[in-house]
């Protein structure tokens, strides 16, 4: 008689109540904390990071080798980006990733959701509060060309960087005071003559990467595996 196979639920449920650990970027983690546990420890990267994919990975590896002897889960809060999580190996500890392709999606909530905009509107910019927070956009860009170069040479630098841009969308998740960053988004569509739009985001996917069910919409890399791109296109929820 045949087997069935087992669900994604099945498969990783007796880890929802194992050690778990977050290893984060800075504009993920602060729509984490509403849902995470007091007592799971996390671990903050800098957003800077993602200049260089590849200095990205070897933090994240160098993380997830310290953090493994003393988790069972390791939760990531990142996407593919930019291929960076391509050749991390979980060494002791379980790897769970949300099976998207940056964290546009993860405010969002889905990959589907991701997807929707982009078909929408595909010249979009997408804001947080954490990415404004960070200070790496073309609009803090626009400030340090101007100490550079004066005002309407930097104006017309940020306008090439922005040409392929007709939308500014700023992702309200709900889960902060928004008015200042609001403000923000606003005052730099205007200058740069994009339609503001302000965007729903869901914390949904954040919830269910903390609490599960870990399905198809996450990767996750048992002890000893290392993770491949092909793990990021899948939709069936198999590694």
């Amino acid at each position: 008689m045949p087997v069935d196979k087992p669900s994604e639920l099945d498969r990783w449920s007796h880890l929802y109540g194992a050690r778990r650990r977050v290893i984060a970027c800075a504009t993920v983690i602060e729509e984490m904390l509403p849902f995470l546990p007091a007592d799971v420890p996390r671990e903050v990267l800098d957003f800077g990071l993602h200049l260089r994919p590849g200095g990205l990975k070897s933090a994240l590896q160098e993380k997830i080798d310290e953090a493994s002897p003393t988790a069972d889960v390791l939760m990531l809060g990142y996407g593919l980006c930019s291929m960076a999580m391509v050749g991390l190996t979980a060494t002791t500890a379980t790897l769970v990733i949300p099976r998207v392709d940056d964290c546009i999606a993860i405010f969002l909530g889905s990959r589907t959701a991701y997807r929707a905009q982009a078909e929408k509107e595909p010249g979009t910019y997408y804001l947080t509060k954490g990415w404004i927070e960070a200070g790496d956009s073309p609009f803090d860009e626009h400030q340090r060309l101007v100490e550079k170069y004066g005002e309407a040479k930097a104006d017309r630098m940020t306008g090439l960087m922005l040409k392929n841009y007709t939308r500014l969308g700023f992702i309200n998740t709900g889960q902060y005071e928004i008015d200042r960053f609001r403000d923000y988004a606003r005052r730099m569509a205007e200058k740069f003559n994009l339609r503001y739009e302000e965007i729903d985001g869901s914390p949904a996917l954040v919830r269910k990467m903390i609490e599960g069910p870990w399905d198809e919409e996450f990767v996750v890399v048992p002890p000893g595996e290392t993770i491949t791109y092909e793990m990021f296109t899948r939709s069936d929820g198999t590694r």
